[in-house]
C-alpha cells in the first residue's frame, strides 16, 4: 500500500465512523475524494477534497465538515498536521517517518511499486498501428504504434486486461492495387523488362522479394494471364508478406500484437449485415437521400438513396450512409461492424488514429454506442505526425520504401529505446519534430539520455560501492537522510497516483513527463557533492551514511525502472 492509497483508506475510515456517528449521512457518494499532493508544496505534503465535494449532499458547509475530519487525521501515526485551507480544503504534513516508510515500501514492493487494481480486471481492447498491409510500416506509424503499446502496458500495470489488436484493411481497392504492383515484379523476376512503375502503383523496392516468391511459386503460370485469373491469389500472397514486414518492423520496436484482424475476414462472417439488421430493427438505420454537400454543389452530384445511420442522433452532425450505392459496405459500415465485433468481447474499446482520421470520429463513435447501447465505453485517441530532421533539416526520403522513411531506417540508427522514449515525449495530440542528432545527445536537454542516464548513475555507485567493500545487505538506518533526500522520495511516493491518473485518460506520455522531473530532481541532488564531498552518495568512511542514501538512490532507480518498462524501454546499467 502507497502513501496516497493508505491515507486515501483513512479518510475513507474517518467518514465511516462520522457516518455511524451521524454526523453525515450514510450514502454520500464518495467517487470524486481524493487524495493528492497540495498545488504549493509549501501547503503540506497530502490534500484531501473531502470537505469540499460531500458538504452540499452532507446539508453542511466545507469548513465545518473540515473540522470533524481534521482531529480525526491529526490523530493518525505518520501526521504531523492537519490544518483546513481556504474554503474546507484539508491540508496534511507528514513526518519524516511517513517518508521514509515510503522508501521502505518502494524496496519492498519492487517492479510491482505503482501497480493498480483501479482496473479491476475489466478488459480493454487497445488497436493500434493498423497500416495498410501495403508496404513497410513508416515514421508515421511509428508514433501511433509506440503510443499505442505504451498504453497497453500502462493499461495492465493499472488493473486491466488488455488485447492488443491490429486491423488488417485487406478488402479495399488498395490490396488489388498491392497484387498489380506484385504481379510487375513477378513479371521482372521472370526476366521482362518492366521499365518504369506505373503511376498508381506501389514502387518500393520491398514488392522485389515478393514478385520473386511469386514467380518461384506460380512459374510463368501467370505472366501472360488475364488479370481476373492472377488478382486473387497475387492479393492474398501479397497481403500476408507485408504482414511479415510489417510484424518484423513492430518486433524492432518490441510490439507484438494479440490479434491480427482481417476486414475481409470481418465481411465474410456477415459482420456487417448483423450490425445493419441490429441497428434497423431499433429504427436506426433508415433508406434515404444524403444531403447536398455544402457550398456549391459539384455538377455530377444527385440524389441516390442508400441506407443511412442515425448518427445525429448520437452526437455527429449528419446521418452516414453504410452502403454505397452498387450495395456494396462503404468503409465506415464495414468499420462500424468491426468495431461490434470487438465489442463483444471488451468492456473498453480505445483506438489509436493518425490525425488525418479526426473527420470520421464522430460517426465511429456514434456507431459504437448505439450498437451496443451505450454499454462500452469507447475512445479514440489521435496521433500527430512526425517530422524528420537532421541537424535542424528535413531529411531525405528512403529509396527502399519508393516515397517515405521506413521505420526499420529509423530503429536501425538510433536504436529502440531512443525511438520509444522520444515518441512518448510530447502529447499525442501535438506534432513532434524527431531530429536524429537531438535524440542521441548526451545531455539534459534530451529526455532519453537524461532518464537513462540516472538509472546508470545510480547502478554505477552501486558497484563503487560495492568495490569499496561497504556491506550493502546492513539494514541501512535511514534516519540518516536529511530533508533534502527526503524531498526525493516525495517525488518517487508520486508514481502510483502519475499511473491511474495517465492510465485513466489514456495518456501514457504522462509517465516520460514524470520520469524526466523524477531524473532531474535525482541528478540535482547527485550534483551536490561536487562542491561539498560530504554530501555525495557515496562516502567511503561513513558506511552508514552511504547505506542510507544508497537505500533512497536504490528506491529511485525502482522507480526509474518501473516507468520505463511501461514505456517498453530499457533502463541502462552503464553509459559511455
Amino acid at each position: 500500500m502507497t502513501i496516497y492509497s493508505e491515507f486515501a483508506d483513512h479518510i475513507g475510515a474517518i467518514l465511516d465512523a462520522l457516518a455511524e456517528a451521524g454526523s453525515i449521512p450514510a450514502d454520500l457518494d464518495r467517487k470524486n475524494v481524493a487524495v493528492e499532493p497540495p498545488r504549493d508544496p509549501s501547503h503540506g505534503d497530502l490534500a484531501t477534497n473531502a470537505a469540499m465535494v460531500l458538504a452540499k449532499a452532507a446539508k453542511t458547509n466545507p469548513r465545518e465538515l473540515a473540522g470533524l475530519i481534521v482531529p480525526e487525521l491529526s490523530a493518525i501515526a505518520g501526521v504531523a498536521e492537519a490544518e483546513i485551507a481556504g474554503p474546507g480544503f484539508i491540508n496534511i504534513r507528514l513526518d519524516d517517518e511517513a517518508w521514509r516508510n515510503e522508501l521502505r515500501t518502494i524496496a519492498d514492493a519492487g517492479d510491482g511499486y505503482g501497480t493498480s487494481e483501479m482496473g479491476a480486471g475489466r478488459t480493454v481492447n487497445v488497436e493500434y498501428v493498423s497500416a495498410n498491409p501495403t508496404g513497410p510500416l513508416h515514421m508515421g506509424h511509428c508514433r501511433g504504434a509506440v503510443v499505442g503499446d505504451a498504453l497497453a502496458n500502462l493499461l495492465e500495470y493499472a488493473g486491466h486486461s488488455v488485447t492488443r489488436e491490429y486491423y488488417v484493411n485487406d478488402a479495399g481497392g488498395q490490396v488489388d492495387t498491392l497484387a498489380r504492383s506484385a504481379h510487375l515484379r513477378y513479371r521482372e523476376a521472370l526476366g521482362q523488362d518492366i521499365g518504369e512503375i506505373p503511376e498508381g502503383l506501389y514502387p518500393g523496392d520491398y514488392l522485389i522479394p515478393v514478385g520473386a516468391s511469386l514467380a518461384e511459386e506460380y512459374g510463368e503460370r501467370y505472366l501472360d494471364a488475364d488479370e481476373s485469373e492472377w488478382l486473387v491469389p497475387f492479393r492474398e500472397h501479397s497481403v500476408a508478406a507485408m504482414l511479415d514486414l510489417i510484424r518484423a518492423d513492430l518486433a524492432l520496436l518490441g510490439i507484438e500484437h494479440d490479434i491480427f484482424a482481417s476486414e475481409a475476414a470481418v465481411q465474410a462472417a456477415g459482420k456487417p449485415e448483423a450490425a445493419e439488421t441490429e441497428l434497423r430493427g431499433r429504427g436506426l438505420v433508415y433508406d434515404g437521400e444524403l444531403e447536398k454537400p455544402k457550398g456549391k454543389t459539384p455538377e455530377d452530384w444527385e440524389a441516390v438513396e442508400l441506407p443511412l445511420f442515425k448518427s445525429t442522433e448520437f452526437g455527429d452532425d449528419q446521418d452516414r450512409p453504410i452502403r454505397k450505392s452498387d450495395g456494396r459496405w462503404t468503409y465506415f459500415g464495414a468499420d462500424m461492424a468491426y468495431h461490434f465485433q470487438k465489442a463483444e468481447k471488451a468492456d473498453i474499446l480505445v483506438d489509436i488514429w493518425g490525425a488525418d482520421h479526426a473527420g470520421t470520429v464522430k460517426r465511429i463513435k456514434a456507431a459504437v454506442a448505439a450498437l451496443t447501447e451505450g454499454d462500452t465505453e469507447f475512445d479514440v485517441k489521435l496521433v500527430q505526425m512526425v517530422h524528420l530532421l537532421r541537424d535542424g533539416e528535413p531529411i531525405k526520403m528512403s529509396k527502399r520504401s519508393g516515397n517515405f522513411v521506413t521505420l526499420a531506417d529509423v530503429v536501425e540508427e538510433v536504436g529502440k529505446d531512443v525511438v520509444r522514449f522520444t515518441m512518448l515525449t510530447r502529447k499525442a495530440d501535438a506534432q513532434m519534430d524527431f531530429d536524429f542528432a537531438k535524440v542521441v545527445e548526451a545531455s539534459k536537454d534530451n529526455p532519453v539520455f537524461y532518464v537513462q542516464y540516472a538509472h546508470a548513475r545510480i547502478r554505477s555507485v552501486h558497484r563503487k560501492a560495492e568495490a569499496e567493500g561497504i556491506d550493502l545487505s546492513v539494514a541501512p538506518d535511514l534516519g540518516l537522510l536529511d530533508s533534502e533526500e527526503l524531498a526525493l522520495v516525495k517525488r518517487a511516493a508520486q508514481f502510483p497516483r502519475m499511473v491511474e491518473a495517465a492510465a485513466a485518460s489514456y495518456e501514457p506520455h504522462r509517465i516520460a513527463f514524470y520520469l524526466f522531473d523524477l531524473a532531474a530532481e535525482f541528478h540535482a541532488l547527485w550534483n551536490r557533492g561536487n562542491d561539498h564531498p560530504e554530501k555525495r552518495l557515496l562516502v567511503v568512511n561513513t558506511p552508514d551514511l552511504t547505506r542510507a542514501r544508497l537505500a533512497l538512490a536504490a528506491g529511485i532507480g525502482q522507480i526509474i525502472r518501473n516507468g520505463l518498462a511501461i514505456m517498453g524501454v530499457e533502463a541502462v546499467e552503464e553509459m559511455e
